[in-house]
């Protein structure tokens, strides 16, 4: 038997406004849709919206309800729950219908799409568990299952995630911690034993990256096509797992190369094979047993052709910026102050370390993307900037907080 499980990505950062040197102590709008005349980031959500969010979601429930066999998951970064929630609730409602099916699977992760597990073990828990309550909230749902932004990974990671009581943890199946063995089966963490569930990235990546690409040896790919791939996997492995961004669907790749009829045959050809099925990552853990232990010491993700951290930590710019974000902790919260703590965190958004690699190569269509900067150098500059409008910040709240603690004592 081969289990089929789809994970999607859904993601929106709140983007960095060209916040100059000279905003820095006179407003600290840094997010662009603060702007009534800049509206990207709104712009942006509405666009993807129309393209991908909208239609997919229909075509899921419809698909949901006539093959009630089919199984789909979905971690939705708490960014973009917020704004759904406020811009777009239409798309939430859609959302809302798709677990209401009892079909769909809500993963866990941190509310920021932070790189938070690799800097504050306490920051990493407390974005998850404000992730987890907006997901209690909007959609009714706990999720049982832990994908930590862009699949990032590591022994020290999951060992924290067995500690907070998620069934499982899913990440890369990249070939440099693989090595011979394959990812079309349940694994497990060395240390911890917590279930590991890993991307088959060459297929995931067939529809991802090369659905439309008329010089890939596979192209054009059809449902019967790719059901025949998936099919034949039977007998060699348990478990697929096809993970990617959702955006995949209508914005990556576009209505016009027939995704969303490719999408719409899949099911029905995958269920031709007697022996396919649809899973949920909690469901994989329940029904299968991991074949062997995999120590990553070493962080991986689902990011470049790498798979490891340097889309966010390969250049000095990106590492200062880094450091200085997450320097800022105590003091911020320190400050008890409500906006300023979330400005801060949404400063954490991986995104915006993303758009500063200079990293480019075959990598460098993904990483301009939604890219609202020119150069990574810019991108470096308005958030430097940003942080030093924080500091200010902070530097006013200090201040406050010792001329309440001088009026109380003299009271």
């Amino acid at each position: 038997m081969a289990s089929i499980c789809f994970y999607f990505q859904v993601h929106q950062p709140y983007r960095i406004k060209r916040y100059r040197i000279q905003d820095v102590g006179q407003h600290s709008r840094y997010f662009d849709h603060q702007d009534q005349t800049n509206l990207n980031n709104r712009w942006i959500l509405n666009k993807v919206s129309k393209k991908c969010y909208l239609p997919a979601n229909e075509l899921f429930i419809k698909l949901l309800r006539k093959y009630p066999e089919l199984k789909i998951s979905y971690s939705l970064s708490g960014v973009f729950l917020e704004q759904i929630r406020d811009w777009q609730p239409r798309v939430l409602r859609s959302f809302q219908a798709l677990v209401a099916t009892g079909q769909v699977e809500i993963l866990a992760e941190t509310y920021y799409h932070s790189l938070a597990s690799l800097y504050s073990e306490q920051e990493f828990t407390d974005q998850i568990a404000q992730h987890r309550s907006i997901v209690k909230d909007l959609l009714g749902v706990e999720p049982r299952v832990f994908r930590n932004t862009e699949l990032i990974y590591s022994d020290q990671i999951v060992a924290h995630i067995k500690k907070l009581g998620y069934l499982a943890m899913i990440t890369e199946g990249a070939d440099h911690i693989l090595d011979w063995r394959s990812p079309n089966f349940l694994y497990q963490a060395s240390e911890s034993e917590l279930p590991l569930l890993l991307k088959n990235y060459k297929l995931s990546d067939d529809i991802a990256f090369r659905f439309s690409s008329k010089d890939w040896s596979g192209y054009p790919l059809t449902a019967p096509k790719f059901a025949q791939w998936l099919s034949a996997i039977n007998g060699s492995g348990e478990l697929i797992n096809l993970f990617m961004d959702y955006e995949t669907f209508g914005e990556h790749q576009w209505q016009s190369t027939g995704i969303f009829e490719f999408l719409e045959a899949l099911p029905g050809e995958l269920l031709k094979h007697p022996d396919n099925d649809f899973i949920t990552p909690s469901e994989v853990v329940e029904r299968y047993e991991p074949i062997a232990k995999l120590s990553i010491p070493e962080p991986i993700s689902w990011a470049d052709v790498e798979r490891d951290l340097s889309a966010w930590r390969s250049n000095s710019i990106q590492q200062q910026a880094l450091e200085e974000i997450y320097s800022l902790e105590s003091e911020v919260k320190k400050s008890q102050n409500n906006q300023l703590l979330t400005d801060w965190r949404r400063l954490q958004t991986s995104d915006h370390f993303y758009y500063m690699c200079t990293k480019w190569f075959a990598d460098g269509d993904v990483h301009k993307y939604f890219n609202p900067y020119e150069s990574p150098y810019e991108a470096y500059i308005a958030y430097a900037n940003c942080l030093a409008d924080l500091k200010l910040r902070l530097e006013e709240e200090q201040v406050n907080l010792s001329n309440q603690v001088s009026a109380m004592v003299q009271s």
